[in-house]
């Protein structure tokens, strides 16, 4: 075994166990930043470890620092020279991964079950790559007092979500003014959704908003959160010898997003309803792209994205129409705007043309 690769596995165990340690502390100050902090970077460590041991390489040409955690995901997953993951474990790399930073840089609030879902689904994955990738034994690398445990494990993913929903809209409810306590939880909620469906988009304010009028209104979760609703966990044993693991459900195929893609994480469970996918109208897409509303709808006319299927479809719900525009058009009004003056385009399309 190559010293980097031995020395990066030690790091990747190191984080793994003070993971542990602070999920199982007495006290909740920072426990959640902490485990999700440290949960992450043990596997940032071990897919490079793992990317070296099996004959990789971790920096590109002349780049000073090694590549990031999405890279590492993407290598780990489609280098048809070292693959040693599979899609299902990229999903749960890129939960955890997302979570990790809400909690470093905002602000989160994920209840206790749902914590205790990614730690044990980590450090099953932890050790399924320790096995596959090194043919060695986790637990060999644990003090022997290390116990994973939670006095509240989910009984399963649709109980879970459904039972934050409830509590999400208890805090919405008018009076109660937990507003912003109750878009922490949904924050955590809309992450792990945008994770499983391939997204690396942080949830903004709007974003939240609109969740929390579909959870007042009464939506079910599973038609809130599409990309959680298609994907189960599975659990082996029990008590401390509990595996906990993300499967996809049958039928709904994982997909490999192209490097590249604005907003887009390495895979995503296939998309699973139109409106889903085209999720903008064009006020989102103005916000996304940093334009007018008006400025938008000439750079949509220059770009004629409405004629692209991949950008736009036009639903109708009743007698009402709504334009919506999908992800994809961000990315090509940003090009766009690279080469093309947006006063330009303005002067134009300012009168309709």
């Amino acid at each position: 075994m190559k010293k980097e690769s031995r020395l990066l596995l030690d790091k990747a165990v190191n984080s793994l166990i003070l993971s542990i340690e602070h999920f199982n502390r007495p006290w909740d100050q920072g426990r959640v930043e902490a485990v999700l902090i440290f949960l992450d970077h043990s596997f940032e460590m071990l897919l490079k470890s793992s990317i070296l041991h099996m004959g990789g390489k971790i920096r590109d040409k002349k780049a000073k620092q090694t590549i990031g955690f999405d890279a590492c995901v993407r290598k780990g997953l489609t280098d048809g020279n070292i693959k040693f993951l599979k899609e299902e474990q990229a999903l749960q790399l890129q939960a955890i991964n997302s979570l990790r930073d809400a909690a470093q840089h905002h602000l989160i609030d994920i209840s206790e079950q749902h914590l205790y879902m990614h730690a044990q689904a980590g450090l099953t994955l932890f050790k399924d790559l320790m096995k596959s990738v090194f043919s060695k034994e986790l637990q060999l690398h644990l003090p022997d007092r290390v116990l994973p445990l939670s006095t509240t494990p989910p009984i399963d993913l649709a109980t879970l979500y459904d039972n934050e929903v409830k509590d999400i809209r208890r805090l919405l409810k008018p009076g109660k003014r937990r507003t912003v306590e109750a878009k922490a939880k949904l924050r955590a909620l809309a992450i792990i959704d945008s994770a499983m469906k391939g997204e690396n988009i942080q949830p903004d304010n709007s974003d939240l908003n609109r969740l929390s009028k579909s959870i007042k209104s009464g939506m079910n979760w599973d038609d809130l959160f599409p990309g959680v609703a298609a994907i189960n966990l599975t659990a082996e044993g029990y008590g401390p010898s509990l595996d906990l693991r993300i499967t996809k459900k049958e039928g709904i195929p994982v997909h490999l997003v192209p490097e590249g893609t604005p907003g887009a994480t390495v895979v995503g469970v296939k998309r699973v309803s139109e409106l889903d996918y085209y999720n903008l109208n064009l006020t989102k897409l103005a916000q996304k792209v940093g334009l007018t509303a008006p400025k938008t709808t000439a750079v949509v006319k220059h770009l004629d994205l409405k004629a692209d299927s991949e950008c736009f479809k036009e639903f109708t719900i009743g007698k009402t129409k709504f334009a919506c525009y999908s992800q994809k058009a961000i990315q090509k009004i940003k090009e766009a705007l690279q080469t093309t003056s947006i006063d330009d385009i303005w002067k134009k399309y300012r009168y309709g043309e």
